[in-house]
């Protein structure tokens, strides 16, 4: 025993001086309260929970889009005490929350909507769970924008549940291949949208669910067991560049799984080692836009600190020890960290304390991973739809585990204005929830959320932090309609040229929008056109 902790001194020692791949930089302004969970909302902004509590906060970064010197706001908080419990962002870009294994909420659920700043309940059939609840659930979106989720403590062994967007409630969803529940388990996503894990039981059996035959199916076996010698534990998963998964094991064994690409199983192999003896039970990891996870690695054989960062590299197939934020190592334990993927290409994280870090990663992102734009056009509700491919990216993001859930593959867009400020509006309405999309065109709304003036930006949409080619953008002049007397008065800025003005008094029909027949004139810097009302209502549009 005497020489086994000498053994591991001597390692700790030698991997203190490794240079780190990366740098590590503390954010600037200290969250308001402890943080644990992290989810990248739609706009940019990153909603942080109290760490076993109900409030949330929003970080928003700066106009240089930077999050290390980003600022702190308050929002609206849950009904429940949560801690440890299932989370999704859905299409439309609201926040479905779930279940709890410590506070007030094992077996209630609730839906966040971004916009209005409100969290509404969401009621959770009696046949669906025991009085245990949802507790710890894992749970993935699905390609129809409905959510997946693995009860913990299910009403009949086997079940799991689906939340059903269009309706707003719950219903028994398909039955596991095996087991009695999920409890522990990390899901991944893979390129044709079936769900891959772990069983929790026979600690080396898989299975999939394939979404297009709405079942689980049994797939391969791992050549050696991930699972902890306490309680089960093991780490996230991750799907790797090569289309490959990773999973962390607690007990040091990793495992690689190649999909067939069909509904028949896979292949399983070993991984390389986590180094020196470590483990994750419970912890993060999260995808680089270099295409490396960086991991977070401690105990195999307890619930201490401190805990260590190492890049994996899938190419090499081997670890990287890198530093932490203050100096070798983190006092922490691996399951009091998370980590989320940001849209700048760097990663955030947080070690349920006041202080936050970002980690940026080195290199440059990921060629197979670049998001492309090949069209955008305007709505008449005045949103947008942007049409191009790999909108979702290559990977989930960031992994915990059953625990908590960050996945990030939606598509973002950043607008950049003349003077180099940057801006996130508000993504909704994604066509897909699948990862790795390649050639097929997806499509995003987006609106003008930040509230721009008209005028031209630099457009980038990003996933995961992986960012696609500027796209010269017109976000256009708004209309401003007002009553005068007999006569309606439109008015709209001229900074952009390009535009037509039309109107319409019907819009059920296909041919309602004529051009205005009055010339504008220009009134300080305005353009004004006078009509007079020949309809109870009149509708205005500029079009280019």
């Amino acid at each position: 025993m005497t020489f086994r902790k000498f053994y591991l001194f001597l390692i700790v020692a030698l991997t203190a001086v490794t240079v780190p791949a990366g740098t590590w930089t503390p954010v600037t302004r200290s969250a308001p309260t402890v943080i644990n969970l992290m989810l990248l909302l739609s706009d940019g902004t990153v909603m942080a929970a109290q760490g076993s509590g109900n409030a949330w906060y929003r970080l928003t970064p700066d106009v240089h889009g930077s999050y290390v010197n980003g600022t702190w706001s308050t929002l609206a908080s849950m009904h429940d005490y949560r801690f440890y419990y299932s989370s999704t962002v859905l299409t439309n870009g609201t926040v479905l929350v779930a279940g709890g294994e410590f506070g007030t909420g094992a077996s209630t659920s609730e839906l966040y909507d971004p916009v209005a700043n409100i969290w509404s309940p969401v009621p959770v059939p009696t046949n669906l769970l025991t009085t245990n609840g949802f507790q710890d659930a894992i749970s993935k979106i699905l390609p129809d924008g409905n959510v997946l989720l693995a009860p913990v403590y299910p009403a009949t062994n086997g079940d799991t549940a689906l939340y059903l967007v269009a309706s707003n409630s719950w219903t028994v969803g398909p039955k596991l291949f095996r087991g009695t529940d999920q409890s522990e388990c990390s899901w991944v996503k893979l390129p044709d949208d079936s769900i891959l894990t772990v069983d929790n039981i026979g600690l080396t059996n898989s299975e999939r669910y394939i979404p297009s035959q709405k079942k689980w199916v049994n797939d391969g076996n791992l050549p050696a067991q991930i699972y902890s010698p306490i309680d089960g534990e093991f780490g996230g998963a991750l799907l790797l560049p090569d289309g490959r998964a990773l999973f962390l094991g607690g007990n040091g064994n990793n495992a690689l799984y190649t999909p067939s690409g069909t509904a028949a199983p896979g292949t399983w192999a070993a991984a390389a080692v986590t180094p020196n003896g470590y483990g994750i039970q419970d912890g993060p990891a999260a995808m680089m836009i270099n295409g490396k996870v960086l991991c977070q690695f401690g105990s195999a054989t307890n619930f201490v600190g401190p805990s260590y960062f190492y890049e994996y590299d899938p190419v090499q197939n081997s670890f990287t020890a890198t530093g932490a934020p203050n100096g070798a190592s983190d006092a922490v334990a691996t399951y009091e960290s998370v980590m989320l993927d940001l849209p700048d290409g760097s990663v955030l994280y947080s070690h349920y304390a006041r202080d936050l870090y970002v980690y940026r990663p080195d290199g440059s992102q990921l060629a197979s991973g670049k998001p492309t734009i090949s069209n955008i056009v305007a709505n008449a509700d005045g949103s947008f739809t942007l049409a191009g491919t790999q909108l979702n990216g290559i990977s989930e993001g960031a992994t915990y585990g059953d625990d908590e859930q960050m996945n990030s593959n939606f598509p973002l867009v950043r607008l950049t204005d003349a003077a180099g400020n940057i801006y996130y509006e508000r993504t909704y309405n994604w066509s897909s929830t699948g990862v790795m999309t390649g050639n097929k065109i997806v499509t995003t709304r987006f609106t003008n959320s930040a509230a721009l003036p008209s005028g031209i930006y630099s457009l980038n949409v990003v996933a995961n932090g992986i960012s696609s080619d500027p796209w010269s953008f017109i976000l256009p002049p708004r209309i401003t309609p007002l009553l005068s007397g007999n006569s309606l008065i439109v008015t709209w800025p001229t900074n952009v040229p390009g535009f037509l003005l039309e109107s319409a008094t019907n819009l059920n029909s296909p041919t309602a929008w004529s051009t205005n027949p009055i010339l504008p004139s220009v009134l300080n810097g305005q353009n004004v056109v006078t009509n007079p009302l020949t309809a109870p209502q009149m509708f205005f549009r500029l079009i280019q």
